[in-house]
């Protein structure tokens, strides 16, 4: 028993799909800048596909058909295929001065990357600033003891 011819067509989308597919296509090429920093791309991709097909049949009521089973496998088959490929860039991963960074493509993900980078310089301002009253309080509590003796 042959194939039927949908099935062809399926098999030639699929295999034109898969030579598409490639990790080059998520994670893109090492690019190196002058200072030895090296960039790699990251990229989303999403793919589509959709498939589907008929037979043609002789619909001739008002005729006396004279024919047999063999003459109508070979009606005409009538099939199409489409695929869809989307790339968006995600990411870059920055790798230099020993230090690995993830820099987000999206505004929303950068924003809070920022605020999760920014907490720790945070808490040092404020562990600094705590300290530095400390400080003022003990110059100003041994100023008023050498005023008083």
């Amino acid at each position: 028993m042959s194939s039927h011819p949908i099935e062809a067509l399926m098999k030639t989308t699929m295999e034109s799909l898969k030579d598409m597919v490639d990790v080059n296509t998520i994670v893109g090429d090492p690019v190196e800048s002058p200072d030895g920093t090296v960039i790699i791309p990251i990229s989303k991709v999403s793919f589509g596909f959709a498939s589907g097909g008929g037979e043609y049949t002789k619909n001739n009521s008002s005729q006396v058909s004279n024919t047999n089973e063999e003459e109508d496998k070979k009606l005409p088959f009538a099939g199409g295929t489409g695929a869809g490929v989307s790339v968006q860039p995600v990411a870059f991963m920055v790798v230099g001065n020993g230090e690995m960074k993830l820099l987000p493509v999206d505004q929303n993900a950068n924003m809070v990357d920022n605020v999760i980078n920014f907490i720790p310089k945070l808490l040092d301002k404020v562990q600094g600033m705590s300290s530095k009253k400390n400080k003022s309080k003990i110059q100003k509590n041994i100023q008023e003891e050498d005023t008083e003796e």
